[in-house]
């Protein structure tokens, strides 16, 4: 298993969508990531991490409340948003990254 540096560690947009199973609007997420991925291909990556379970990686990106979406590019975070995006908004935030 990659470690999440390693996985941030791309040319290619990596979207992280730092949510936790209790969380409904985390669950509202999933249909639009799958929409935006449809949409865009293999020009991104997406990756879910649960708050719950990887507490250092959501401690150090200071993830204080949930669904909050983070866009890295080659390791660094270049886009974050905390609450409920809808596909467009996240593929028109996506657009200067690919």
């Amino acid at each position: 298993m990659s470690s999440f540096q390693e996985l941030i560690q791309s040319s290619t947009p990596v979207i992280v969508d730092f949510s936790a199973e209790w969380c409904q609007p985390c669950k509202m997420m999933s249909p639009i990531l799958k929409e935006a991925k449809k949409k865009l291909g293999d020009q991104v990556r997406i990756l879910k991490v649960d708050v719950d379970k990887t507490r250092s990686v959501s401690q150090r990106f200071q993830i204080s409340s949930v669904p909050t979406i983070v866009i890295f590019k080659n390791g660094a975070p270049v886009f974050r948003q905390s609450g409920v995006m809808q596909t467009a908004q996240l593929v028109q935030a996506l657009q200067p990254f690919l």
